[in-house]
C-alpha cells in the first residue's frame, strides 16, 4: 500500500516532494531538515532552527550549555524512553473500524539505516526505484 501511495497522511513521496519544493522557493519560510543531517550534527542543526526563527542562541546561552540541553531532551534515548510511548496508544480511525496502535511500534533504534533490519532485499529494491523515480528532476535525495 505505501509503494502505491496509500497511507494515514496520503502519499509520502508527495507530501515530502511538496515541503522540498516550498523550501527552495520560500528557503525563509521552510526549514527542511533530513534525519540523518540531525543523527550527524544535532547541535548544529538546533542552532540553525533558532537562527531561522529568529531566536538565535546567544554566546552565553550556548556557553550555560542551552544547546547540549535541548539536544539531550530531544534525543532518541530521552524520548523513546517516556512513559507516553512505552504504554501509551493511539487511535486510527478507519471506515469500517478504529485501531488501536500502542505508541512504542513508533520508536525503534533511532538509527539511521535500520530500515535494512526490516526489509527484504527485494522490497530495498522496489522502494529504491520507486523514490528515485519520484524524485527524479527534483534536486532531492534520500541518501545519507
Amino acid at each position: 500500500m505505501f509503494c502505491e501511495g496509500v497511507s494515514n497522511h496520503g502519499p509520502f513521496w508527495d507530501h515530502v516532494l511538496g515541503y522540498w519544493k516550498a523550501n527552495l522557493e520560500s528557503p525563509d519560510k521552510i526549514f527542511f531538515l533530513k534525519y540523518e543531517k540531525v543523527k550527524r550534527g544535532p547541535s548544529v542543526c538546533v542552532k540553525k532552527m533558532a537562527q531561522f526563527l529568529g531566536q538565535p542562541f546567544s554566546a552565553e546561552e550556548e556557553n550555560q550549555g542551552v544547546v547540549d540541553e535541548i539536544v539531550r531532551m530531544c534525543s532518541f534515548d530521552n524520548l523513546s524512553n517516556l512513559q507516553v510511548n512505552k504504554t501509551g496508544h493511539v487511535v486510527h480511525i478507519s471506515h469500517n473500524f478504529d485501531v488501536i496502535v500502542d505508541n512504542s511500534v513508533f520508536c525503534r533504534k533511532g538509527q539511521v539505516g535500520d530500515w535494512e533490519n526490516h526489509l527484504t532485499a527485494e522490497m530495498i529494491q522496489r522502494l529504491d526505484h520507486i523514490t528515485n523515480e519520484k524524485l527524479d528532476g527534483s534536486g532531492l535525495t534520500f541518501d545519507s
